[in-house]
């Protein structure tokens, strides 16, 4: 689902689509094969944690973080034919039968992690698409350094933005790649134009290390010191993790 970012919250709209994103921007696009064993046992352990994933729910205070189904497909594909998410996500638009390929695509992608963030607030309790916010997301695509993820979100309904939510959606993210996926390194790729986005991940201790100019993007990065996992875990304490599978609801329940 989105990507230049990585993320480019701001004010909660997100990052380019990874996967769906301008030419020279596809993470999907071939890669060299190179990292030797270390990699090889690293990319084991991701496949591992995307299955896990595929049944994770993690539940914070004000957003809760499910896997991405075919049955949020045509929210996903409503939100995207918005003109501004497309600019701010540097996502051409797809027809619902391509939206529903790449949702395959990226459920059975091993280098990628996606939520589909809704609001704690309304579920569960009302119909999960009715509940849906945006996505939250994390590439894994460095063959040399596969400790590193690439992490963007996007709150693509307007009257969430600004409430904290891409924040807390981005938290729980950042802390479900430490703790599952071996992550140590944080990078986020934002748009220059995007000032809030910007604040949000500094305030999240990232640091600011490049500036592309041709894609007129910000990268912004984290190191995971011990002193950083800590605070991260703090900042996350509160978070649930529960098995989607026993959480839908009955009547009207999302299939994958």
């Amino acid at each position: 689902m989105p990507t230049a970012i990585g993320p480019r919250e701001g004010r909660g709209v997100g990052a380019a689509r990874k996967g769906r994103s301008r030419a020279g921007r596809n993470h999907d696009a071939t890669r060299a094969v190179r990292g030797g064993a270390g990699a090889c046992a690293h990319a084991w352990k991701c496949a591992e944690a995307m299955k896990i994933n595929q049944d994770t729910v993690l539940r914070g205070k004000k957003v809760t973080l499910v896997p991405y189904t075919a049955a949020h497909v045509p929210r996903y594909h409503q939100w995207m034919q918005s003109e501004e998410l497309q600019r701010l996500t540097a996502s051409e638009p797809l027809s619902l039968e391509q939206e529903y390929e790449m949702q395959h695509s990226w459920r059975d992608d091993t280098d990628k992690c996606t939520f589909i963030v809704l609001d704690s607030g309304r579920w569960p309790g009302q119909a999960e698409e009715n509940s849906m916010v945006g996505d939250v997301n994390l590439f894994l695509t460095n063959t040399e350094d596969p400790t590193l993820g690439e992490i963007e979100i996007m709150i693509a309904e307007p009257s969430c933005r600004g409430r904290g939510f891409g924040k807390e959606a981005t938290l729980l993210m950042m802390a479900y790649g430490v703790k599952k996926l071996g992550i140590t390194k944080f990078e986020a790729k934002i748009g220059q134009e995007n000032e809030a986005s910007i604040c949000m991940f500094k305030k999240l201790h990232f640091k600011e290390v490049a500036v592309n100019s041709i894609f007129q993007e910000v990268t912004l990065r984290l190191d995971v010191s011990e002193q950083e996992r800590r605070w991260l875990l703090e900042q996350t304490k509160h978070v649930e993790e529960k098995s989607y599978t026993e959480l839908k609801q009955p009547a009207g329940a999302l299939a994958s």
